[in-house]
């Protein structure tokens, strides 16, 4: 005669399925946590290249030479100058409602956005122009004066509000001109960087 035994019906408790919920449920606190970073760092990548750029621009306008274009007289001279681009007549875009957690689109119009300016002023001195839409509001600021070149400086400037709640982060690359070279900031400052 042969015994059938019972196979034994164990499930889980209440409070170890209690427990793998309270787990699952802290580890996905933490990934959105991570993810909400990595989305927000991502995206102000645009604001950090985009002040290496302007910045890059600007040293190559100051080392590029300049000169009269001027008939000169006989037995005159004339000397290559180095000069900053002059401030961008605005910024990009002008109102910060419009980077309210939200792209913006510059205009193609050849006098508005980007292409303000004149071969010795603003963003068409810089050279500089996004296409794609932008989360940031980008600025440029100089103090020029082409008698005395040094103490001429430059700000580029980046301004956000990525979560949309008014406070904007800020983004800085300054430079300075001491003895006749352009002395750039060795790294781009943050204020506020996940706003």
């Amino acid at each position: 005669m042969t015994l059938l035994k019972k196979p034994s019906s164990r499930g889980f408790t209440l409070v170890e399925l209690m427990i793998v919920v309270a787990i699952i449920g802290i580890l996905a606190a933490l990934a959105i946590v991570g993810v909400k970073k990595y989305m927000t760092n991502a995206k102000s990548a645009e604001a950090r290249n985009s002040l290496g750029t302007i910045s890059g621009l600007a040293s190559q306008v100051w080392s590029g030479e300049k000169m009269k274009g001027d008939i000169l007289d006989d037995g005159k001279t004339v000397g290559a100058t180095h000069t900053l681009c002059a401030s961008a007549p605005k910024t990009v875009p002008e109102d910060k409602a419009s980077i309210k957690a939200l792209k913006y689109q510059s205009s193609t119009d050849q006098a508005k956005d980007f292409h303000a300016g004149d071969s010795l002023t603003g963003w068409k001195c810089l050279g500089f122009a996004l296409d794609a839409p932008q989360y940031y509001m980008y600025g440029y600021t100089a103090t020029v004066d082409a008698t005395t070149p040094d103490n001429n400086t430059f700000s580029a400037t980046a301004q956000g509000d990525l979560n949309g709640d008014g406070n904007l982060s800020l983004f800085e690359r300054k430079a300075i001109v001491r003895n006749t070279e352009l002395v750039l900031s060795p790294a781009v400052a943050e204020t506020n960087a996940d706003e």
